[in-house]
């Protein structure tokens, strides 16, 4: 069995509820996880969007959530999660708004994919302070056993 991610609320590549952005409660999606694999000390999750390109950063990719250090034997997370609801030893990272925490889908303009992405890791990651998605991204190097993803999209209405 391969790692798994996935949410009630969001079929993969099916259209985010708007509860879920900026435009509703801007509150975490319930993430569900299963076939973590043998030997994973810790897991870790990525949420972002690759389509909040402009002319001026044509590689750009907006992140919306990072955590790490998720503990291997859980199954999820709840919709909503608050930091201090985050399971024993879980870590955040910072997101493009320079904060932590999730921060849901508000593109601009046009229809954009959210990816979100779980990583099986052989080890526990130091305390990283609150790093960037490259800081953590390197921190990973050498280190991932599977991983998952599934992806929503989300168009804002006017």
């Amino acid at each position: 069995m391969s790692l798994h991610l996935s949410s009630a609320a969001i079929p993969h590549n099916g259209e985010i509820p708007a509860e879920y952005t900026c435009d509703g409660a801007d509150i975490s999606p319930a993430l569900e996880w299963s076939g973590v694999p043998a030997g994973t000390r810790s897991l870790v999750l990525i949420v972002d969007d690759p389509d909040a390109t402009t002319p001026q950063e044509p590689t750009r990719v907006w992140v919306h959530w990072t955590l790490y250090n998720l503990p291997p034997a859980g199954t999820g997370l709840a919709k909503g999660v608050e930091p201090h609801d985050l399971p024993p030893g879980t870590l955040q990272g910072r997101n493009n708004w320079g904060r932590t925490g999730y921060g849901g889908p508000c593109p601009p303009s046009g229809r954009h994919r959210y990816f979100f992405k779980l990583y099986a890791l052989d080890t526990a990651l130091p305390d990283l302070g609150e790093p960037a998605k490259a800081g953590l991204l390197r921190s990973m190097e050498g280190h991932v056993l599977d991983r998952a993803e599934f992806v929503g999209t989300y168009q804002r209405v006017r």
